[in-house]
């Protein structure tokens, strides 16, 4: 039987389809009462929507953002303190659908997003991930245990398992083109992680030491599967002992052992490898009887891929000799194990502190900034760009300052003001030393822009007319209708017509002024040729109209109706009250007799505008 239209997977929910108009580009203004340290760091906190926030960055940050972290409301049915948490499912998803078209469009060609949720959604919003980014671009779902056990929360306890995980949706931009990760790994202290297993009666097996590796004769050589040399060597003069016999024979402790001889403890191994099985058909055919033998060969895999490299392997069966150092890390005088992570996260040992990170109050919403460190540790470099579009107490934008990164953070609630501002303003004075602090050895710098979501364009007035908005100066008209209409905001000194540019030859101008014919014949003059020229105006002389062939002249608002969603400040995911934002009280820069007078001289007001 045919079909209407092509089928294809998908979630589906009430209203999935519903359509509605396009969202309104708007401008950002910088409140400088709220910048702070080096402003020209490329930093920017935004306070608004964040879906009219991350429409109005669409046009200067398409496709460049590395590393997107959001830490969206779970929907769990649960009024937290500083947000409601509660909105019905299809609600949800289709306030969630949006804001990740845009996410998906900032992100790079080789960037990723890592989107933490819990239980409630995570299937739901799994599949909606994979309907926008591409299930091919699906990397991992990391399972995080953000609870201990005992402390862990859940329903009754005769029907539902304590919680004490949540997860991570992980999605590359262009599978294709995302890099290999850093190795995420969890450190722990040797020493005490040798006293827990034995504690816990696990066989602890790294108990040799080679104390003097002596000295080395050439025996012959053989070689790899390639056909590449392998040397052997006997040992001469070398010294092995248990880690016992060196606690007793230099009156050392046990943690004082390990700490010593770091590099030269280790394990001898039945290892599989071909290596392994031709040293011992070497010695059998050169009838080598040498306990202890070395060799040294250029691996072609592994962590010592295509560097000369030295092995030791003891007995007629060649055991090799497994370093404790292979599988430790020396950080800053701390002997570390390390293991390298999948996708189960452990975090339950750092979350004691969490209340006090960032000196700000969260409850049960803040994350941990060890979790978003080993995030941007694996995807990005320093000098990249992150964004988190649900900033909350400002844990994303502490850690990427500290580590060197470029950040974005968008933040609809008070607390913008009450704990993001607060904190990375501790963090740019190094006052803050919670968190990664140390680990990154971090004593403040750089800094941060403050930016706020300025009200839509058009306004309804007492008869329900859209007009322009009477809080918009005459530079603040200038720049939204620049990106209304697609053109970069970047005014000439030199000539004022010069507001913005679309192409090296296509320029717009914005005017409150009423517009002549003479006017259009003064621009007209300074104009070169092939240069094309779009005015928006108020009111305009009728005469105007196909006045000049490289001059083309429109009226606002008439130009604007239709095209887009007007009059609409709230789209937001989180039901709370967004307090005031008087434009003339906290933006002294913007403050005019005439709330759309022509700005003086056509100049904008220097390092308040952002397009």
């Amino acid at each position: 039987m045919a079909q209407d239209k092509l089928q294809k997977l998908e979630l589906t929910w009430i209203g999935k389809d519903e359509e509605r108009e396009a969202i309104e580009p708007r401008i950002l203004i910088e409140n400088l009462k709220y910048s702070y340290g080096d402003t020209k760091s490329g930093n920017m906190l935004i306070h608004g929507d964040n879906l009219l926030a991350l429409k109005a960055l669409e046009q200067e940050y398409s496709g460049k953002v590395k590393c997107i972290y959001i830490d969206p409301p779970y929907n769990t049915g649960n009024a937290f303190d500083l947000y409601d948490d509660s909105i019905e499912h299809s609600i949800w998803l289709g306030l969630m659908k949006e804001r990740l078209f845009f996410l998906r469009n900032l992100l790079s060609d080789d960037g990723c997003i890592w989107i933490q949720i819990d239980d409630e959604e995570q299937a739901y919003l799994k599949v909606l991930c994979d309907e926008i980014f591409g299930r091919n671009n699906f990397v991992n779902m990391i399972s995080v245990n953000m609870k201990s056990t005992a402390g862990a929360s859940g329903g009754g306890e005769d029907k539902r398992l304590k919680k004490n995980c949540e997860y991570i949706l992980l999605y590359a931009r262009n599978y294709d083109k995302l890099p290999m990760f850093s190795a995420a790994y969890e450190y722990t202290e040797m020493y005490e992680m040798v006293c827990q297993y034995r504690k816990n009666g696990i066989n602890w097996h790294y108990t040799s030491v080679i104390v003097d590796r002596g000295g080395k004769e050439y025996i012959g050589s053989t070689c790899d599967g390639d056909g590449n040399e392998i040397k052997v060597f006997r040992r001469i003069g070398f010294i092995i002992k248990s880690i016992k016999q060196v606690m007793e024979d230099e009156h050392i402790s046990e943690k004082e052992v390990y700490y010593k001889y770091s590099t030269n403890i280790f394990e001898a191994k039945d290892a599989q490898t071909s290596i392994r099985t031709r040293i011992i058909d070497f010695k059998k055919e050169h009838s080598v009887t040498d306990d202890i033998v070395s060799i040294e060969y250029v691996p072609k895999t592994g962590r010592n891929k295509g560097i000369l490299y030295e092995q030791f392997y003891k007995g007629d069966k060649c055991r090799l000799f497994a370093w404790l150092k292979d599988i430790g890390e020396m950080k800053n005088g701390v002997l570390y194990k390390k293991d390298i992570q999948g996708t189960y996260w452990n975090l339950s040992s750092h979350l004691n502190n969490l209340t006090k990170e960032g000196n700000v109050l969260f409850p049960k919403g803040k994350k941990p900034e060890y979790l978003i460190g080993r995030i941007l540790d694996m995807c990005t470099n320093p000098g990249d760009l992150v964004l988190d579009s649900f900033l909350g107490s400002g844990t994303t934008a502490a850690v990427a300052q500290k580590m060197g990164r470029r950040y974005i953070g968008i933040e609809l609630g008070a607390h913008a003001y009450t704990h993001c501002y607060p904190r990375l303003k501790m963090v740019t004075d190094g006052t803050d030393q919670g968190g990664i602090s140390k680990a990154q050895n971090w004593k403040g710098g750089s800094g941060f822009k403050f930016y706020e979501l300025v009200p839509s364009l058009l306004k309804e007035d007492k008869f329900g007319n859209l007009i322009i908005n009477k809080e918009y100066n005459a530079d603040m008209l200038a720049a939204a209708m620049a990106k209304q209409e697609g053109y970069t905001y970047q005014p000439d000194a030199a000539l004022y017509w010069k507001q913005g540019q679309s192409s090296e030859h296509d320029f717009i101008y914005t005017t409150t002024q009423f517009l002549t014919v003479e006017s259009l014949d003064a621009i007209s003059e300074t104009m070169q040729e092939g240069e094309s020229l779009l005015i928006c105006c108020t009111a305009f002389q009728k005469e105007c109209t196909n006045h000049a062939p490289n001059i083309t002249v429109k009226k606002i608002p008439q130009m604007l109706l239709g095209r887009c969603e007007f009059n609409k400040d709230d789209y937001s995911l989180n039901i709370i009250d967004m307090p005031h934002f008087d434009l003339e009280e906290d933006l002294d820069d913007f403050s005019e007799e005439e709330p759309m007078a022509e700005a003086k001289d056509n100049k904008p007001v220097e390092g308040t505008l952002f397009d």
